[in-house]
């Protein structure tokens, strides 16, 4: 049976993809993260912020969120370190008590950003965990996911 993982070699051990070769292009990905934070916490924001005596929670989710971006190769083993050109974090309270998180990547590069979108979004979910337990731990990161992806083999919207 063929290999078809990317990331194994011939004899089944781990490796770096050797990107080398590839065209520079334009590369974006989008992902989402949906949080549960129930209408207790949300109660509490006042203008789509809370703050808390951590500080602001979602500005504070955010700039995590940036900086989880930008450290995504060092966490995750085969990622490759990348010279992002932007990212883009918005949190946005969708009703009384669901939040939703959206982070997209944008490089050119010779790999895609699709790791770095997801672990944006997920990040800074967990840092409005992390921000808002002192009044519920009821919270729950429902899901993260793709929505979007542009710039290299294939293009996916999942929307």
């Amino acid at each position: 049976m063929e290999n078809k993982f990317s990331h194994i070699n011939k004899n089944n051990q781990p490796k770096m993809v050797n990107v080398g070769d590839k065209k520079i292009t334009k590369r974006k990905a989008t992902a989402k993260a949906t949080m549960f934070l129930g209408s207790e916490i949300i109660a509490h924001f006042q203008n789509d912020e809370l703050r808390t005596k951590k500080g602001p929670v979602f500005q504070t989710a955010i700039i995590a969120g940036i900086q989880a971006v930008k450290k995504t190769s060092e966490l995750i083993p085969m990622c490759h370190p990348l010279l992002i050109n932007g990212v883009d974090v918005t949190i946005d309270i969708v009703d009384s008590e669901h939040i939703e998180i959206l982070c997209t990547v944008a490089i050119e590069g010779k790999t895609g950003v699709e790791m770095e979108a997801l672990t944006g979004a997920n990040i800074a979910a967990l840092t409005v965990y992390d921000m808002c337990k002192a009044i519920s731990q009821k919270m729950i990161i429902k899901e993260i996911k793709l929505i979007e992806k542009s710039g290299g083999k294939s293009d996916i919207k999942n929307g």
